[in-house]
């Protein structure tokens, strides 16, 4: 099921079966990902994509989950991504949901009909990068799309019915755009209000345009204290009805959870207390887990 390379998919997904319908990402230029360095961006034929929901099925016929790989699996034609959903819920009978990971570029070539339908046919949430809100800072990573884009997505598709479940990186604007990054970051999300939200740390990874940017020294990581500081920024202007909050990822100073608005004040309270406590590493960025 997993082909020539590794297929990702989102910590929440652990338990999905995931069934690959492209090779890589379309956009793939992205100044701090590696995720599918060297592979070139191919949409499955529909036969081939019909043979692995069927083997799929034969493996976890009583799955309830599916995430369809690889990146941006949301840019595939729409006709295709409804006939795959139809497929896996006819070979899957306990199925609830399928997800895939989606841009903002993806998600401005569907309709709002075509969202509707995917929707209909048991498509349920999409794992959107915003990364930053800031025009400026997805310049400089080369994230490729517009923020504007990517809030019209997640209003269109979540008026659709679908959930959204926004990432934002913490510390990818650095040491120079960091106010700007999290001031703006919090503008788009209150403007997007996303089920879901999750804030995850920068971590360069080997080989990447920001990890030779930082070698150079033209991007200046946050230090330990700074990345609490600039999370706890984003969290204080939120204006968020009903969002599931995350930074509970591998690379969070202090896994963070919480219901916003209800949290808030917790999460603030739990951020504040440790800026207070004088552990935090104030000249480098500590220590990160080792992703690739």
């Amino acid at each position: 099921m997993t082909g020539a390379h590794t297929m990702f998919r989102p910590p929440a997904e652990a338990g999905s079966v995931l069934i690959r319908v492209a090779d890589g990402c379309p956009h793939n230029s992205c100044a701090f990902c590696a995720m599918y360095r060297g592979i070139p961006y191919r949409v499955h034929d529909q036969e081939t994509i019909s043979r692995r929901v069927a083997l799929a099925a034969a493996q976890h016929p009583e799955a309830r989950r599916i995430f369809l790989a690889d990146g941006d699996a949301l840019a595939l034609p729409a006709q295709l991504l409804e006939m795959i959903l139809t497929q896996a819920r006819t070979a899957f009978p306990r199925l609830a949901r399928v997800n895939c990971y989606a841009s903002g570029q993806a998600l401005a070539g569907k309709s709002d009909a075509d969202l509707a339908r995917l929707r209909k046919n048991g498509l349920h949430t999409l794992y959107l990068g915003l990364e930053s809100g800031s025009e400026e800072v997805l310049r400089r990573m080369a994230k490729g799309g517009t923020v504007r884009e990517m809030i019209a997505g997640c209003i269109r598709a979540q008026s659709a019915g679908l959930s959204v479940s926004v990432m934002v990186l913490i510390g990818i604007g650095g040491q120079e755009l960091s106010a700007l990054h999290a001031r703006q970051t919090a503008e788009a999300l209150n403007a997007m209000q996303p089920a879901l939200l999750s804030c995850l740390r920068l971590v360069p990874i080997r080989d990447t345009a920001l990890a030779r940017s930082i070698a150079d020294k033209r991007f200046r990581q946050l230090t330990e204290e700074q990345s609490v500081r600039e999370l706890r920024d984003i969290l204080l202007d939120l204006d968020l009805v009903r969002t599931v909050f995350r930074a509970d990822h591998s690379s969070n100073i202090l896994p963070l959870s919480g219901r916003l608005p209800r949290d808030k004040g917790r999460l603030l309270k739990e951020l504040d207390e440790l800026l207070e406590c004088g552990a935090l590493d104030q000249n480098t960025p500590g220590a990160m887990p080792a992703l690739l």
